[in-house]
């Protein structure tokens, strides 16, 4: 069920993020010097385009793993809604 908070309670998964980020810079990698050797530039191009967006990606997710959370409310502020009671 949808509260409404949803923009001030969202989590990211970084770890997550990072991991698949890892296995995609792995495959565009892959692609480029697959394409190289098959001699297709374009396609090797279109790889290398790509494996530099994920790397840019990545440092970009790096950076924010070691900003740590950026908001921390009070003792008093639950980071969630608490569950309502029926």
């Amino acid at each position: 069920m949808r509260t409404g908070s949803e923009p001030t309670t969202a989590r990211s998964p970084l770890r997550m993020r990072f991991w698949l980020s890892v296995w995609g810079l792995v495959w565009a990698l892959a692609g480029t010097a697959g394409f190289a050797l098959e001699n297709r530039p374009g396609w090797m191009a279109a790889c290398a385009a790509l494996a530099l967006v994920i790397t840019i990606d990545l440092s970009m997710i790096i950076h924010h793993i070691h900003q740590g959370p950026h908001y921390q409310p009070g003792p008093d502020v639950p980071p969630y809604e608490p569950p309502r009671r029926r």
